[in-house]
């Protein structure tokens, strides 16, 4: 057994726990309490025991679980949905799960990865769906302890529903019999089909972005950007995996060839996606070797397609909030352009008010001065004053006239 940082008290007493049903486990929330008992009970979901792909038993306890799986040479397949430190720390101490990874799985907001502690690899999944009527990607988490005879599964949130992973090996014993790296592989599949519905999720909401982006709805900024942040969110969920299942692949392939050295930079415990060795694989035939790269591979394709069409929709969000920002400024340069029109129509206008006004001016200005009637104002006993002065008026007016026509004012 490997000591634990953490130790939980009474943990014989732990292992002595009924199995119960999926009704006991709830909460939508990945955060586990680590000191306090479950307040809904223990928190395993099943428990059996397998042999050459068959179920053959069936414990009520962990203590028995273990028994029986040693005394057959079977394997022991455990799920937890939302244990709490105690019920977890049962299970480590009794198959040498590392302190760390134990932590890991009992604090819940892990990035996707693979860890290799000893004979133990420690796999951590993000499953996802896509709520529609708010447009979020929403996360899940499973955790898979896998050595060589045995499988834990830790779930945190409301789903999926990890059962279905062992009702589909239940329902194929040929899968089954590849012992516990089959289970793995049955587990990130499960994982990888919910993509499906999210990708489609993502593709519908950002096709009506893109009817929506020339509608000049001001809005549509907002959904953008909230929208590539669903997708940047999802593809930190998706990206470790394609690393993740060449890992496992190549380590098949090693085992093929025979044993291999733990490549540099993955001896210590903690290292992302080791490859593993053949002692990890435990031995088998090369049928279900093969079989096992067959699926893994098929998986892995099924990932890269995913990549690329989230990695595709990162791109068409990012441009559509380029050319929503190119339509404003547009918009908004059209808008300085009808303004600027405007203001020189204005100006137009008030030089035509003001030519008019000067022309106007000088004649009034005139008649202003011989209207006065002063006494002495010689010219209003001159013989011609009166048509000096109309002459003047009118000579006046022309000659601004005709400055401002040349001007283009009038």
């Amino acid at each position: 057994m490997n000591p634990s940082a953490e130790s939980a008290t009474g943990s014989a007493g732990q292992t002595g726990k009924p199995v119960t049903d999926d009704a006991s486990s709830g909460g939508d929330s990945p955060d586990t309490n680590d000191d306090t008992p479950n307040p809904e009970g223990p928190s395993i979901t099943d428990n059996a025991v397998y042999v050459d792909g068959k179920r053959t038993a069936e414990p009520r306890t962990l203590d028995e679980t273990f028994e029986v799986m040693r005394e057959n040479h079977g394997v022991a397949w455990i799920d937890m949905v939302h244990p709490d430190r105690a019920e977890l720390q049962a299970v480590a101490d009794e198959l040498s799960l590392h302190h760390l990874a134990v932590t890991d799985a009992l604090t819940g907001h892990q990035r996707s990865k693979l860890e290799r502690y000893g004979e133990t690899l420690f796999v951590v999944l993000r499953p996802a769906k896509y709520l529609d009527d708010v447009e979020k990607v929403k996360f899940g988490e499973v955790h898979v302890f896998m050595g060589p005879d045995f499988v834990v599964s830790v779930k945190h949130g409301d789903f999926p529903d990890i059962g279905l992973v062992r009702k589909r090996m239940e329902e194929h014993p040929e899968l089954l019999s590849g012992g516990p790296r089959m289970i793995l592989y049955g587990f990130i599949d499960l994982v990888v089909d919910g993509y499906a519905p999210v990708l489609e999720g993502l593709e519908n909401d950002i096709d009506e972005i893109e009817d929506q982006l020339f509608s000049g709805d001001r809005e549509v900024s907002r959904r953008i950007y909230d929208l590539l942040r669903e997708v940047i969110d999802f593809q930190r969920a998706t990206h470790p995996l394609e690393e993740m299942l060449q890992s496992l692949i190549e380590g098949l392939e090693a085992t093929e060839q025979g044993p291999v050295a733990s490549s540099p930079g993955a001896s210590s415990p903690g290292d992302a996606a080791p490859p593993v060795d053949a002692h990890e694989l435990a031995e088998d035939d090369a049928a279900q070797l093969l079989e096992l790269k067959r699926h893994l591979r098929d998986v892995l394709d099924h990932v890269i397609r995913i990549i690329d069409r989230s990695e595709s929709f990162r791109t068409l969000l990012e441009n559509a909030l380029t050319v929503h920002s190119t339509l404003i400024a547009q918009k908004q340069n059209d808008e300085m352009t009808r303004m600027t029109e405007t203001s020189l129509a204005q100006g137009e206008q008030v030089k035509k008010i003001s030519g008019w006004a000067a022309v106007l001016f000088a004649p009034t200005l005139v008649a202003a001065i011989y209207g006065m009637n002063f006494t002495n104002m010689p010219e209003l006993k001159w013989f011609l004053g009166y048509p000096f002065a109309l002459a003047l008026m009118l000579g006046s007016g022309i000659g601004l006239y005709i400055v401002f026509k040349k001007r283009g004012w009038l």
